[in-house]
């Protein structure tokens, strides 16, 4: 294969709970992770010239240190192919610093589509594992399948939410989950919840929180002004709480139809961006490879 083109969808935490500091530093977690039919497109080509190429729409991420080219050349020395090249174009969608998994989602992709490009071979399970050197989203991306997170979210069980669809707004601001990570006010105590009451939790409301939320609310005015627009403007029309995914800075209120999530989007102030997408229990990505 010459060319080809590939999703890399977002994904929301739809709870998110820090269970413990490890002795290596991590922290120990439970969440529930679910993919939506929106995010990124990556482009691939075969280059003769033994060189990896990045281009993007938003061109102060084509550098050196972007993830894709990091997953690229990871898969470069796993394997021993130093000797492919590749021109790799980002359509970029996401939000940057949005805890929706845009730079994860791309690097999982990357190592897909390189895969499939370079006809490497590898499976799911080796290319999870590259993925985890690389940050800890990036192997659910790569499994592709909705599942209850629990490790660093490396450690997956594949679950079936309900694929609701939802309103997701960006606040006007970067947040970096290192740093809220190290921050001294962050709730590190939750206590574990068993895989088989995850969604029954999730279902019933009782399990729908992000550790993160309170403390980056603090800290970001505009988190805490578009979770409180998102609880007031659509009172009736969601199914559930406003909630924050991952460490910030989108957040996201649940519906029953596209309907619904419509019609509370035109209730939001025009200067605030947003969109709405439909959960996925199977990421756009591993339905784009089954199709190749």
């Amino acid at each position: 294969m010459a060319s080809l083109v590939l999703p890399a969808p977002a994904k929301l935490n739809l709870f998110l709970h820090i269970t413990g500091r490890r002795p290596d530093g991590y922290h120990s977690l439970q969440t529930l992770f679910q993919f939506l039919d929106f995010g990124d497109e990556l482009a691939f080509e075969k280059s003769d010239r033994r060189e990896l190429e990045l281009e993007c729409n938003v061109s102060s991420l084509a550098t050196d240190d972007n993830l894709i080219l990091k997953a690229a050349r990871l898969l470069q020395s796993h394997t021993g192919c130093r000797n492919r090249g590749a021109k790799i174009s980002l359509t970029k969608r996401l939000p940057l610093g949005g805890g929706i998994g845009g730079g994860s989602s791309n690097a999982a992709t990357a190592l897909h589509g390189l895969n499939i490009l370079w006809g490497l071979g590898l499976n799911d399970d080796e290319l999870a594992s590259l993925g985890l050197k690389l940050g800890a989203d990036v192997p659910v991306f790569v499994r592709g399948r909705a599942a209850f997170g629990e490790g660093v979210g490396e450690i997956l069980t594949p679950l079936e939410p309900e694929e609701c669809w939802y309103l997701v707004l960006k606040p006007d601001c970067r947040v970096s989950t290192a740093e809220m990570y190290r921050h001294e006010e962050l709730t590190r105590d939750t206590p574990l919840i068993r895989k088989c009451d995850v969604q029954l939790d999730w279902l019933s409301g009782k399990g729908r929180r992000n550790d993160f939320e309170p403390l980056v609310r603090r800290l970001y005015p505009d988190v805490n002004r578009c979770l409180q627009l998102l609880d007031d403007k659509t009172r009736g029309l969601s199914i559930g709480k406003a909630m924050m995914s991952g460490s910030g800075a989108c957040v996201f209120a649940p519906f029953t139809g596209q309907e619904q999530a419509e019609a509370a989007m035109a209730t939001i102030d025009s200067d605030v961006e947003k969109f709405i997408a439909q959960g996925m229990n199977r990421s756009p990505l591993k339905i784009a490879i089954s199709n190749k």
